[in-house]
């Protein structure tokens, strides 16, 4: 998630200037890309410049609150992330361009879901196929048309895959405002969408930044389950059921494991409960559609997958990156809070000899929780 990816060893700025003559409309250019943005599947396109000062302050204030919890490489960075000529020397502009995921409708919805404690909700984003290689393909694809017309020229590709501050670059390219939960909002889109970046040394024209819509809203704050939004635009991750079922590598807090309900993989609540995404339309992306059942799946199906299992039918999901392990951590707190019945128990008991102690701590819990509300 954090390593960088250059998908190509281009020019450099001085000799990409020689290529794109001062008889280059830049201007003409700039339309011309937003219009193959759209031919390659995103829903947007912006172009913005690279100062992000105003943004590095909030940045560094979130970390130094240890917001940012155990992803270290997020302090690592530092101010490499809100300094985007200093991860790309040269960049002068940066392309940003959004991709719908909402997979509309489902066998189920995503509430019904929710309110099933015997079925495991995983985050609508991570229903299909890893959207990285996905966005970088098509970000690719878009340098190539713009080489095209004007000539080799510096650029780099990034899709969720180095210190780069993407809600702040969106925001700044009009694609839509960074709402009180810190998902990026569009006005006509709704949240549910991915994000890719094109740092490019082309002095394209920049749009408009987008102005925040959120009013007097505190839906997601309210809906929060382990109330991570601690103060509008402000995320505590420590606290955030997706850094708990995704990023953190060991054990999950005691006490936010009720609260995490049958949420196994991340946690869309405080999207779910936006009015703006009444907007939002269906992906055309069949890649991101339901795979391996995986919108209403039964938790103990998912809990006796073998690791085998578990690596051949999450391909290309995801999923994969956390590991089977926490796969399994996350799947026994689910247990842990579903109603009591001898084949939640008999599946726990199944896994209370995993050789991962991990594993072994969690299910001891959920057992623990039905041992002090039998069926």
């Amino acid at each position: 998630m954090h390593h960088t990816v250059k998908l190509s060893p281009k020019s450099s700025a001085a000799a990409a200037a020689a290529t794109a003559t001062p008889a280059t409309d830049f201007e003409q250019l700039a339309g011309r890309i937003k219009a193959w943005g759209g031919e390659l599947g995103f829903q947007q396109v912006g172009i913005t410049d690279t100062d992000l000062s105003q943004d590095e302050t909030q940045l560094l204030n979130w970390l130094a609150a240890g917001y940012h919890g155990e992803m270290d490489y997020m302090a690592r960075h530092g101010r490499l992330r809100s300094r985007p000529r200093e991860l790309v020397p040269g960049a002068l502009r940066i392309i940003t361009v959004r991709m719908d995921y909402w997979p509309g409708p489902t066998r189920d919805t995503a509430h019904n879901v929710l309110d099933d404690a015997r079925r495991g909700y995983v985050s609508r984003y991570a229903l299909g196929r890893d959207y990285h290689k996905l966005l970088r393909k098509r970000l690719q694809q878009l340098a190539q048309r713009i080489e095209q017309v004007v000539g080799p020229f510096g650029y780099r590709a990034f899709t969720d895959s180095a210190p780069v501050l993407e809600k702040a670059l969106a925001q700044k390219a009009g694609l839509g405002w960074i709402g009180k939960h810190t998902n990026l909002i569009n006005d006509k889109g709704g949240s549910w969408f991915f994000l890719g970046e094109l740092f490019t040394d082309l002095p394209l024209p920049v749009d408009a930044a987008a102005l925040p819509h959120c009013g007097t809203c505190r839906a997601c704050l309210d809906i929060c389950p382990t109330g991570a939004i601690v103060a509008p635009y402000q995320l505590d991750a420590r606290r955030c059921i997706s850094y708990l079922t995704i990023e953190l590598r060991g054990p999950i807090p005691v006490q936010f494991r009720h609260a995490i309900g049958n949420r196994i993989y991340g946690c869309d609540d405080c999207q779910l409960v936006c009015p703006w995404n009444r907007f939002a339309r269906p992906t055309h992306e069949q890649g991101f559609l339901p795979r391996q059942q995986l919108d209403n799946a039964m938790l103990i199906e998912l809990f006796r997958w073998s690791e085998a299992q578990f690596l051949r039918r999450l391909e290309g999901s995801p999923i994969r990156r956390i590991g089977y392990d926490c796969w399994l951590r996350n799947i026994a707190v689910a247990l842990g809070n579903a109603p009591s019945d001898a084949a939640v128990v008999a599946a726990l008991t199944e896994k209370l000899q995993h050789p991962s102690e991990l594993v072994r701590e969690h299910v001891l819990w959920a057992r623990e929780q039905h041992r002090q509300q039998p069926a």
